[in-house]
């Protein structure tokens, strides 16, 4: 198989420089390429291994932004932080968020694993999520 990795995330913003201040500010982002400097640019920002292409929106939403955990319909559904106190991250995050679901104590699946999700100032929804461990021994996909 030829090998590929995680590169990027595109994101289409109504206010791109809005959307690059929030991550930046809120989850450790910083701005690592700029294509076409100017009103129309795309930019890159990256937080350990995840990055988000930045792009100008050329239209409107053709509908109404996701709510709760995300769209149930096939596309991706949110971008998820592992954070290490969430009261604390939704304080810091203050009103530049909306819940949308949560706070869930979901124990029942990971202990001691908390979750909420949010919207970003677009409307992209974000899991913030404490206590997450990937499984020992998960089944095997079959």
């Amino acid at each position: 198989m030829t090998s590929a990795e995680f590169a990027h995330i595109g994101v289409v913003c109504k206010d791109p420089i809005q959307i690059e201040k929030f991550y930046t500010k809120h989850f450790g982002f910083i701005r690592t390429r700029v294509f076409a400097p100017g009103p129309d640019q795309v930019v890159i920002i990256r937080s350990k291994n995840l990055a988000l292409e930045l792009f100008k929106a050329t239209s409107e939403r053709p509908e109404k932004p996701p709510a709760e955990a995300g769209p149930m319909y096939p596309c991706w559904r949110h971008v998820c932080f592992v954070v290490d106190d969430l009261k604390a991250k939704l304080r810091e995050l203050g009103d530049e968020v909306t819940i949308t679901l949560g706070p869930l104590d979901m124990s029942q699946f990971v202990p001691g694993m908390k979750v909420v999700w949010v919207a970003d100032p677009e409307g992209n929804i974000i899991e913030l999520n404490q206590g997450y461990v990937d499984e020992d021994n998960p089944p095997p996909l079959l």
